[in-house]
């Protein structure tokens, strides 16, 4: 019988978010390597390194709160909201994160924040006036286990790292990297052989911190399903919660979707528009049924006698 408990560590997870970050350590080195192998001063890439790690790490959770539109709110200004947060913060022995709502009418919430201590709590408009309390109770406690288990700042470091090596592929492509390729002679020949490796290179980094991203996405959900479960020991309420949000996607207009799906790796369900797309295609989530049976099977040992 599982018994109802404070948010622990998840070793699993915390596992894979150590491979994740060694990883994209190891990643990061070939992109600024790659910046300098392309002839930028070594000095300059360090400048460019220090910058986007400090403003990731001090600024990554008002970057995000303001790129989906959030805005921080008081317990005066969204009593019933703090209510439910200072409930589950107490259940969960864990300290309370500003919380803040997002002008939106896709049903969603999220949490970003380099640690508990300037952690962001913040829900749609369009999730409080679908859930019913106990509903929204549950998906608050899904997001309060993203901020416990501390993977929402590695999240936030991992989905930087793409931006980081368009910004090389870009330089490549646009900084007369490809006029290399009408030079002749033997230096014309390496300079055009550098060029290609260096986009080659990029894409690759790329490609395997996306992949990287979604393995690690997907099971931090799974993760954050079951601790959250755990804390309210209602499973079946969570999957209720999901069930819903799930639905009323449907009814959202596909361009609102199309804008959100970007944001998806943060989000408590994916925004997914009809038809093929990348979010269809890379999710960011585990499918809805493996979410749905794993709470269904945690509900039954719940509910086992002891």
């Amino acid at each position: 019988m599982v018994e109802r408990h404070k948010i622990t560590a998840d070793r699993g997870l915390s596992a894979r978010m150590g491979v994740t970050m060694f990883m994209l350590f190891m990643l990061y080195a070939a992109v600024f390597g790659a910046l300098i192998a392309i002839g930028i001063s070594a000095v300059i890439v360090l400048v460019i390194a220090a910058a986007v790690i400090f403003v990731q790490y001090w600024f990554s959770a008002s970057i995000a709160l303001y790129a989906m539109g959030g805005r921080e709110v008081t317990a005066s200004q969204a009593p019933q909201l703090h209510a439910v947060v200072d409930r589950l913060c107490a259940m969960a022995n864990m300290r309370k994160p500003r919380v803040a709502i997002a002008s939106s009418d896709i049903p969603n919430a999220f949490a970003t924040g380099r640690s508990p201590n300037s952690a962001v709590l913040c829900v749609t408009t369009g999730i409080l006036h679908r859930l019913n309390e106990q509903e929204l109770e549950a998906v608050l406690a899904h997001e309060l286990s993203h901020v416990a288990h501390r993977d929402v700042a590695v999240m936030t470091i991992a989905s930087f790292l793409g931006i980081v090596a368009g910004v090389v592929t870009r330089i490549a492509l646009y900084a007369d990297m490809l006029g290399g390729l009408d030079v002749t002679g033997n230096d014309g020949d390496q300079a055009a052989l550098l060029e290609l490796a260096v986009l080659a290179v990029s894409a690759l980094i790329y490609a395997i911190s996306f992949l990287l991203t979604r393995a690690l996405s997907r099971y931090r959900e799974l993760a954050a399903d079951r601790s959250g479960a755990i804390l309210i020991g209602r499973p079946s309420i969570l999957a209720s919660a999901l069930v819903k949000v799930t639905g009323e996607m449907a009814r959202i207009p596909t361009r609102d979707l199309r804008s959100a799906e970007h944001f998806n790796a943060f989000y408590f369900a994916p925004a997914i528009s009809k038809g093929v797309s990348l979010s269809t295609l890379f999710s960011t989530h585990p499918p809805l049924q493996k979410r749905l049976d794993q709470l269904a099977k945690l509900e039954s040992e719940m509910n086992r006698p002891a």
